[in-house]
């Protein structure tokens, strides 16, 4: 038929299988094959059903992205469904792999569905802004009602087979070879003289919803927290609802209207970007793909605290046998404990079955002494966050570690290259910067010192997607970047407190921003006493003349280190995480105030977004300028999928585009002549493409 999708009959059923890799996208080739393939078969005398199948590794995982934003050609693929729902033949969709957006689309557009056990099936178009725009709003509520429908299109994610099954979106399990098994199942459907049974004509699991303003209301409050400060989750809902109260040509119709109405929506814009953005931060130019890369066949992890801990369960559930280094065997029991812990409280939630626990935890080995870990094919060491302490650990590594082994430090400020130094081998030496809880945080920062080897590089970044990961590459500076650009953000929250605003106040503006917690609760949350240790350390080094608020200090100094103590900037009662206003904060700030002479004024919410927001696109700018981030996208994955920057606004350098450089770089002037510029001269490369009338992306 076409290079990408071949038609063949096997006994009295056409075979549709489509060979698209690495995920058959439904290019414009494909939706064409597919529709001849069924024309074909519906033509072929000899042939009396028709089955759909993915070659290769999956069934269809959704649209081809490289035609987002351009018109297609002809057939799109509504046509190509009618062509499958209006068959005179039965038609089976044969799924395995992952069967997403359009994909799953294509499946319910057929007669009847079956799938191998470990697939999955899932519309996520929601988490790029959009809608399913073929149809998979109006047939799926149809298929297994309203509310379940709901939770797939609006939540987005993927959902396994056997549940797809329990829904009543596949109608049959098989095993052994797929194409051979649907092939049989469609055989029998043919003998069973089984209906032609069209979803679109199905109405019994929404007619019973007609009316129920109670089921509507309470599934927009379900999904409110996942919808702030976004269109499509209730866009989809409405969708839902249309499906349940229109007639399908009407609410395909509806569909269309509301799909080029998001696809216009900045929001939109914001979430595709990011889609891009993360794939585009593993090309690196003088890394080209290819570099030939180490083996990781085992790795090692010094120190089996919450981050050690935390790592080792990402290599674990990829299946990469990991040995924990630990001083003593009460740490190394208490760090083991807690991994174990970890796992039964997801196996106990349903995420995991004890089956898989119990691989996982067997595939995690404690070890008291560094010959131990002499074979590992990759060290990383996650101690305390002190330069000391991490050079003696490298030396040792380096004495004892195979020649091939690359060393990382999970250090998120010091310097790679001061401990490379300390090792015969500073090509393999590496930094690989986890964010906590590392088990869970999806972000990398992988950290190229100065004589970092290209094959160590790519080996690492190749990891870091194999653990799960989003991995970006950056460079030898304090803080790299995230948490470079995060200084001047909780600098300025601070400084806020004393020129008037409250930590409420401060977090309300960054929460409905869109972050999910402002920085007072995000520091209670990850313990005050971090920050704090790491400020006396570097109290000697600051300029005496430099503005510094101790607000931190005096409340560390009082013993409130956050949630663990049960107060911070805020109280919390026992057992319960919310944050609770305190008024003894409230007369340290003001006091604080007083005593830097300082007169307390109403603060608004604009200044306070402005002023904990701009520092990050500031910096970002510096930090592209010296090289230290490869691209501005770059730094926006990081802060999106580390700090929790909303991705729905891009990150903040496509924020920084979004409102407009020179709107920025003025905002930044303006504090300058009031703050003074100690803090707030703008960027080089801020002022210039201001000027210029540019953007950080090109635009």
């Amino acid at each position: 038929m076409n290079d990408l999708v071949d038609f063949s009959v096997v006994g009295n059923v056409g075979v549709i299988t489509i060979n698209n890799p690495p995920v058959n996208a439904l290019a414009q080739a494909v939706r064409q094959g597919i529709q001849d393939g069924v024309n074909q078969g519906v033509a072929d005398a000899a042939v009396e059903a028709l089955v759909i199948v993915g070659g290769g590794r999956t069934f269809i995982a959704g649209a081809d992205i490289s035609e987002f934003g351009k018109p297609l050609a002809a057939p799109d693929l509504n046509s190509v469904l009618t062509s499958i729902e209006d068959s005179s033949k039965p038609v089976v969709a044969a799924l395995h792999g992952t069967a997403l957006g359009g994909g799953l689309e294509v499946a319910l557009a057929c007669h009847y569905r079956c799938a191998v056990a470990q697939g999955a099936v899932g519309l996520p178009e929601v988490k790029l802004g959009l809608l399913p725009g073929a149809g998979g709003t109006q047939r799926l509520p149809r298929l297994v009602g309203p509310e379940a429908a709901a939770d797939m299109i609006i939540g987005g994610n993927p959902v396994p087979a056997p549940k797809a099954a329990e829904l009543g979106i596949v109608d049959e399990i098989v095993e052994g070879d797929l194409t051979a098994a649907a092939a049989a199942y469609a055989a029998r459907l043919v003998a069973e003289k089984a209906p032609l049974r069209r979803i679109r004509d199905m109405d019994e699991k929404v007619a019973s919803a007609r009316g129920d303003e109670a089921l509507f209301e309470g599934l927009r409050k379900k999904f409110s927290r996942q919808a702030r400060g976004q269109p499509a989750p209730y866009a989809c809902l409405e969708s839902v609802r249309n499906a349940v109260e229109l007639p399908f040509d009407e609410g395909m119709k509806k569909d269309r209207e509301i799909f080029t109405g998001l696809m216009a929506s900045p929001e939109s814009a914001a979430l595709r970007y990011a889609f891009f953005v993360e794939r585009e931060a593993n090309k690196i130019p003088d890394v080209p793909k290819g570099t030939p890369v180490r083996e990781i066949k085992s790795a090692a992890i010094i120190g089996a605290g919450t981050m050690g801990g935390g790592i080792a369960m990402n290599f674990a559930n990829a299946g990469i046998p990991v040995t924990l280094l630990e001083v003593t065997q009460d740490a190394l029991d208490r760090g083991i404990g807690v991994i174990s812990r970890n796992y039964a409280s997801t196996v106990k939630r349903g995420r995991l079955s004890e089956a898989k626990m119990n691989e996982r935890l067997a595939l995690i080995q404690g070890v008291l002494s560094y010959d131990d870990i002499a074979d590992a094919d990759v060290v990383i060491e996650a101690a305390f966050e002190e330069m000391p302490i991490k050079k003696e650990i490298f030396a040792k590594l380096d004495a004892v570690c195979k020649p091939s082994a690359i060393l990382a430090s999970n250090t998120s400020t010091l310097d790679i290259d001061e401990m490379a130094a300390v090792t015969k081998r500073p090509g393999s030496v590496i930094g690989m910067h986890f964010f906590s809880p590392a088990n869970v945080m999806r972000l990398l920062e992988v950290v190229r010192g100065d004589k970092t080897d290209k094959d160590v590089i790519a080996t690492v970044m190749g990891l870091g997607k194999k653990i799960g990961k989003v991995s970006v590459l950056v460079g030898v500076c304090d803080g790299f970047v995230g948490n470079r650009m995060l200084h001047g953000y909780l600098r300025e929250a601070n400084f806020l407190l004393e020129e008037g605003a409250l930590p409420a106040q401060i977090d309300r503006v960054i929460y409905d921003f869109g972050l999910p917690m402002g920085p007072f609760a995000m520091g209670d949350l990850a313990g005050l006493d971090i920050g704090w240790r790491i400020r006396k350390a570097k109290a000697a080094s600051r300029p005496s003349n430099q503005r510094y608020s101790p607000l931190g200090d005096k409340l560390c100094e009082l013993g409130r280190f956050g949630q663990k103590t049960g107060s911070g900037w805020y109280r919390y009662e026992e057992g319960n995480r919310a944050p609770i206003e305190d008024p003894e904060v409230e007369k340290i700030i003001v006091e604080t105030s007083a005593e830097l002479g300082m007169e307390r004024r109403e603060i608004s919410d604009e200044e306070i977004l402005a002023r904990c927001i701009y520092p990050l696109i500031n910096e970002g700018a510096r930090i592209l300028e010296e090289g230290m981030a490869l691209r501005a996208s770059d730094i926006d994955t990081i802060w999106i999928n580390g700090y929790g920057f909303p991705s729905y606004r891009g990150g903040p350098m496509f924020y920084a585009d979004q409102v407009g450089t020179k709107a920025v770089y003025d905002a930044i002037v303006k504090f300058a002549d009031e703050q003074g510029p100690q803090f707030w001269e703008p960027a080089p490369l801020l002022a210039k493409l201001a000027a210029e009338g540019k953007g950080f992306l090109g635009r």
